[in-house]
């Protein structure tokens, strides 16, 4: 179970769908399709009916060769939004490495903070997380790609560290995700074995979230555009959930929820 501020998210029967709300003109994935506050709620709230556990809400594209978003800007991106979703139905996260903005997020009621620097970043981030009473999902991320790196260990040294912080700021453990941060500061064979490597990150004792919603991951393996990559998405998604994944992040909400109840179903079986 994850507490988000009081809220109890199960993962022990199934596993959770986190659909991705990217309110940027300059998404890797959609190229700005929810940039605008009314497509942003329409997209948000059809996530929701086809069935999405939580909505990952993100003002400022991470994608490889990004250009930080100033935070007033990353502000005047999510506010709107997150206001106009209260009430929604299903907890809301806010994708942000900035303290600043997961700070005024939490204060219109989000309930998750969604870190791509995993507490190592903004030193203030454990902080904001940990008088808020939020969950924190942990990422895993490096500044620079390194080949000859065993990423395996790289992951779960980082980890020991975040996890450091977090005890030190007050976060409890039930309100910790792990992320092992698939393509981020990984080369396209790292982000292969930290995939295949799931089990063993998990033996931290900790829930892990699964990212690789349309990655050039998948790309890499068979050429196709980033709408084209659901079929590879849901691979590897699938075996995210068969290696004990507590949440998968995606922006195909309803293929995913058929892929993970019927992966489910079989492992149940087995």
């Amino acid at each position: 179970m994850i507490d988000a501020r009081g809220r109890a998210l199960s993962f022990e029967e199934r596993t959770l769908i986190m659909g991705i709300l990217n309110v940027t003109p300059d998404s890797f994935s959609d190229g700005g399709r929810s940039a605008a506050l009314d497509d942003a709620l329409v997209n948000a709230r059809r996530m929701v009916e086809e069935g999405a556990d939580i909505l990952d809400i993100g003002g400022e594209s991470t994608r490889p060769g990004y250009v930080p978003v100033p935070l007033d800007e990353e502000l005047a991106r999510v506010v709107p939004v997150i206001e106009a979703l209260r009430g929604v139905g299903v907890p809301i996260s806010i994708d942000t490495q900035k303290a600043k903005v997961a700070e005024a997020a939490l204060a219109l009621g989000v309930e998750i903070v969604n870190d791509i620097w995993g507490l190592m970043g903004d030193p203030d981030m454990a902080r904001v997380v940990a008088d808020s009473d939020a969950a924190i999902i942990a990422m895993h991320n490096r500044a620079v790609v390194d080949p000859a790196l065993d990423i395996v260990v790289d992951i779960v040294t980082f980890f020991e560290q975040a996890l450091e912080r977090a005890a030190k700021a007050g976060i409890r453990a039930e309100r910790i995700v792990l992320d092992p941060g698939i393509g981020f500061g990984k080369t396209f064979e790292q982000n292969l074995t930290a995939i295949a490597s799931l089990r063993e990150i998990g033996r931290l004792g900790f829930p892990l979230l699964l990212g690789t919603s349309r990655k050039s991951l998948i790309g890499k393996v068979i050429a196709t555009e980033p709408r084209e990559r659901l079929p590879g998405t849901i691979a590897s998604n699938v075996l995210g959930i068969a290696a004990g994944c507590a949440i998968i992040r995606v922006h195909d909400v309803a293929a995913h929820v058929q892929a993970a109840r019927v992966t489910e179903a079989i492992i149940r079986a087995a």
